[in-house]
């Protein structure tokens, strides 16, 4: 029975992954068609040969690879700083079993539940009192808060199943709490902050909303605000606007596809455990 439903569960897999595909495929298709292909032949049909002048076009006006260096700056450092964050509270939470442990996970989890429009009001105040608006540093830590809260309530499922018997033969050995974290916690849990790791990034770098508040300098804006600002501009053809969106999804793409391994390694030990 198991052999017979191996060729629906094939074609089913196939199916989901062509449906996945075929946008990303779609705006590929059309990055590199020229305007008169597109207007001639339609967005379905396949290009004649490569026009790579949209997508140069597109570079040059926007500075893109400018827009690339914020984007990966500010996406980098919330990874970093938001992993760092989540398991320092999560170790305590977790394994140190602080008191009021129950109120504050429900604190990241209302935290993780507050839209980003409720969030922007206050917190363009608070930059600009402190001299930090218009600057990749706020987007910095904003996202670092927002993301550690998230990965706060994560992490501390894991640490609380964390073994004992490890906790206590590190303290045997005379190792104090931040040399048990960083010795013992940090590489047995190291798939799991792996995949914490590229959710982070991915997901810092596909926002919108708050760095378009933030950071209203042109040399300061991330790859998806330059993407954003520009769908209104009436000189953009089809053929640019396609290759707008193809450069603007490759990198995620890219990064997922290096930590592609990891984030399977991090799912497996996690199902394993």
């Amino acid at each position: 029975m198991i052999r017979a439903l191996r060729p629906a569960v094939l074609a089913t897999l196939t199916v989901l992954v062509l449906l996945v595909l075929s946008p990303f495929a779609l705006v590929a298709v059309n990055a590199v068609k020229s305007p008169d292909e597109y207007g001639t032949d339609g967005p379905l049909s396949l290009p004649n040969g490569l026009y790579l002048k949209g997508i140069a076009d597109f570079w040059i006006r926007v500075d893109f690879g400018e827009k690339l260096v914020n984007s990966f700056v500010i996406a980098f450092a919330v990874a970093v700083l938001a992993v760092a964050v989540s398991v320092l509270n999560a170790y305590a939470l977790g394994i140190g079993r602080v008191r009021g442990r129950s109120a504050f996970l429900v604190f990241f989890l209302l935290a993780n539940l507050l839209p980003q429009e409720a969030l922007v009001y206050p917190l363009y105040y608070m930059s600009k009192e402190v001299g930090l608006y218009n600057t990749r540093l706020a987007v910095v830590i904003v996202f670092t808060a927002i993301q550690s809260a998230f990965g706060t309530y994560l992490l501390t499922s894991v640490f609380t199943t964390f073994p004992r018997e490890m906790l206590e033969a590190a303290a045997i050995d005379g190792a104090g709490k931040l040399r048990t974290l960083w010795r013992v916690v940090v590489p047995i849990s190291r798939p799991s902050l792996s995949v914490l790791f590229t959710f982070f990034f991915i997901w810092t770098w596909n926002e919108f909303f708050l760095p378009l508040v933030f950071l209203i300098s042109n040399d300061k804006q991330t790859v998806p605000v330059a993407l954003g600002v520009l769908q209104g501009d009436r000189m953009m053809d089809a053929t640019t606007t396609s290759a707008s969106a193809l450069l603007g999804i490759l990198p995620a793409i890219l990064f997922f596809l290096v930590f592609q391994r990891t984030l399977s390694r991090g799912v497996m030990s996690g199902a394993i455990k």
